[in-house]
């Protein structure tokens, strides 16, 4: 089992590749890692670390391909107890909604017991080029979180 999997849900592939890239980076710091673009909840351990990265689409409107698993979230209501989280939300600032995918799976995360483990990160496309490089910065730190968790 992987000690951390990180959960991406991408429109455009943007979280994708910041998911892809942060598990590169965990791997070189001794974490193993699994990567899961748009996964179910079958698919997932109910305990264990989970790295969340998500683009916002629309008014504030899931990815489709992360829409599912939110919705068996909502559904179901499993016990997450044994799951710590982080979150990293990329979206637009140009909307009101901005980063609303990211808020909405992490209320639903710690709704059924998850403990988040930092701050989200919420990265801004118009300020950020490139969403991996403030992505890498906040990994930093939170990678620190864990062992102090």
């Amino acid at each position: 089992m992987a000690d951390i999997t990180l959960i991406s849900g991408s429109t455009l592939g943007g979280a994708e590749y910041v998911a892809e890239h942060l598990a590169e980076k965990l791997e070189e710091a001794g974490f193993s890692t699994e990567t899961l673009h748009g996964p179910l909840l079958e698919d997932l351990s109910v305990e264990g670390i989970w790295l969340l990265i998500t683009s916002t689409h629309g008014a504030g409107d899931l990815p489709d391909n992360l829409q599912p698993l939110y919705d068996e979230l909502q559904e179901q209501q499993p016990d997450l107890s044994g799951v710590r989280f982080g979150s990293i939300g990329i979206g637009s600032r140009e909307y009101d909604t901005f980063c609303g995918a990211v808020d909405k799976v992490d209320a639903a995360f710690s709704a059924c017991g998850a403990k988040q483990i930092g701050e989200t990160l919420k990265i801004n496309v118009l300020d950020h080029d490139i969403p991996e490089d403030p992505a890498e910065e906040w990994l930093g730190k939170w990678k620190n979180l864990l062992k102090n968790d």
